[in-house]
């Protein structure tokens, strides 16, 4: 399922991965770990007030067209403010403005929260998570970001290109339970068996993990929300254990009654630390999706070098 090629460098070794049907790539240097990028934690810089805290969730937040909120336990749903896609949706997940970790029951409603949010929508849906400003989140504030558009993002849109070659190359087998039945016998399996999880052999960020659900699309993820919960805290908890705590997260869905063969699933990476040096406008979209957010139009840039050079 993807190929592996070595290098040797005056300084070690450096592999070049390539997934064999999606064409992704990597390259991983293992003594680029001796540079000791990896900073104790330091908490992140207070600015403003904060919307998503209990005492102005209700009245900064908007609501959907109907006038109301979703809330399941101590998570929030709403629409996004500043929205850079066709449906976005947020969730607030705890009321706890700090959080080191969280537990099973918040990430669970919260993920509750996404799914029922994000089937109002006709799309290929995406639940989606940054941690801490090293990881791109512009709000301390523990929040989900739901995302479904018509065309999937180019991620999802590979790995359906994958499924559909892979399905004719093989006489009609499915590609995620290749993958799974690969990953379950490699070094890289970590755990789990109804939703599988292992370090991606192929990483587009540093310690990228996933998890292969046995369903497709969002509408039959119900019954796997508190096995996923589950899952994801236990990945997060491998990460502080190795010293990280920033993140990001997504999960990547097919849309409803497409029998693609599609098996969702969910990937996380781990980012530097915050410190004093680690703002990042790098997120979920640019690290996971692989489809970078811009905020200024490039028809607009000859206007700006204009103005500036008066």
């Amino acid at each position: 399922m993807f190929s592996v090629t070595e290098v040797t460098t005056p300084k070690g070794l450096v592999q070049y991965r390539e997934e064999r049907f999606t064409g992704f790539r990597c390259r991983i240097s293992p003594d680029r770990s001796k540079r000791h990028v990896l900073q104790p934690m330091t908490p992140p810089q207070e600015i403003g007030d904060c919307p998503f805290c209990p005492d102005r969730v209700f009245s900064v937040t908007p609501s959907f067209p109907d006038g109301r909120r979703i809330i399941h336990g101590e998570s929030i749903t709403f629409p996004n403010m500043f929205p850079f896609g066709q449906g976005h949706v947020v969730t607030v997940i705890t009321r706890e403005h700090r959080v080191n970790t969280f537990s099973r029951q918040q990430i669970a409603d919260a993920l509750a929260g996404q799914v029922e949010a994000l089937q109002q929508y006709d799309g290929y849906p995406s639940i989606n998570m940054n941690f801490l400003p090293s990881a791109g989140a512009s709000l301390i504030h523990p929040h989900m970001q739901g995302l479904s558009e018509t065309r999937p993002s180019l991620v999802m849109e590979r790995y359906l290109q994958a499924g559909q070659q892979f399905q004719q190359c093989s006489g009609g087998s499915n590609y995620w339970e290749a993958v799974r039945e690969e990953e379950k016998v490699s070094g890289r399996y970590l755990f789990g068996d109804e939703i599988l999880w292992s370090a991606h052999a192929v990483p587009c960020g540093e310690r990228e993990v996933r998890g292969i659900l046995p369903v497709g699309s969002l509408n039959e993820t119900g019954p796997y929300i508190d096995l996923l919960a589950h899952g994801i805290l236990e990945v997060l908890a491998f990460y502080r254990n190795l010293g990280t705590y920033a993140f990001n997260m997504s999960i990547f869905f097919d849309k409803p009654d497409e029998n693609s063969g599609f098996h969702a699933f969910c990937s996380l990476i781990s980012r530097i630390n915050p410190n004093s040096s680690s703002m990042s406008d790098s997120a979920f979209m640019e690290r996971l999706h692989l489809e970078p957010v811009i905020m200024t139009l490039p028809e607009e840039m000859g206007l700006l070098y204009k103005r500036e050079k008066k």
